[in-house]
């Protein structure tokens, strides 16, 4: 991959999606973390919606650590997939009380060995929680859209991060992921694509239509 037209791609989308960032809403890490655990296989527009009522109910680590299971399935049923997500959230709240001091850790180490937590999440929580840099969240969007724009031949989310961490300056990982995933919603959407609207086709050898990427 040419580091150079990449960070040109880059600079084009920073300019065309100003100020990118999750569409989860959240106040606290641990809000943070559990929205992007709900939202697996779910819209964040969705999940903002359980998540208004949720973190009402439950304003603590602790809160989630000693709510039953079946009592949260039924209040994050309609994020789909609700009992391995309620697991999950239980299961990381009980971990960070018992391992963590009721704080949400601050190492991608530590994170990922939370319940349910790989590292997209864990990248998440750590940029917009923290302000810390140590990989790329790679999501449905990021994954189409580093394929289409030929950043990887991977189709891994794992080894998509390694590819897409060795073509960009680390400074920029964080924000990456929310510039591709807004052009991935956009612009760039699975199915036929707006290549006509898009700022990069230029730098871009894919056509809507001829490959089903």
């Amino acid at each position: 991959m040419d580091k150079k037209r990449a960070a040109k791609i880059y600079e084009l989308l920073d300019k065309t999606y100003p100020g990118a960032t999750t569409a989860l809403s959240y106040k606290k890490p641990h809000e943070l973390l559990i929205a992007t655990i709900l939202s697996a296989q779910c819209t964040d527009k969705r999940v903002n919606i359980v998540t208004k009522e949720l973190f009402r109910k439950y304003r603590s680590v602790s809160d989630f650590s000693k709510v039953s299971e079946s009592a949260l399935e039924k209040e994050i049923r309609s994020t789909g997939f609700f009992r391995s997500k309620a697991k999950h959230i239980i299961g990381s709240a009980r971990k960070i009380e018992a391992d963590f001091g009721g704080k949400v850790p601050r190492s991608m180490v530590e994170l990922v060995s939370l319940p349910g937590v790989a590292r997209k999440t864990a990248n998440i929580v750590l940029f917009h929680a923290f302000g810390k840099i140590e990989g790329i969240a790679v999501d449905t969007h990021v994954k189409r859209i580093s394929a289409r724009l030929e950043f990887t031949g991977n189709t891994d989310p794992v080894k998509i991060e390694r590819d897409l961490m060795g073509v960009f300056a680390k400074e920029k990982w964080g924000d990456l992921t929310n510039i591709l995933i807004s052009h991935g919603r956009k612009i760039c959407r699975t199915g036929k694509p707006l290549c006509g609207e898009c700022s990069v086709r230029g730098l871009c050898s894919y056509q809507a239509g001829e490959r089903n990427v």
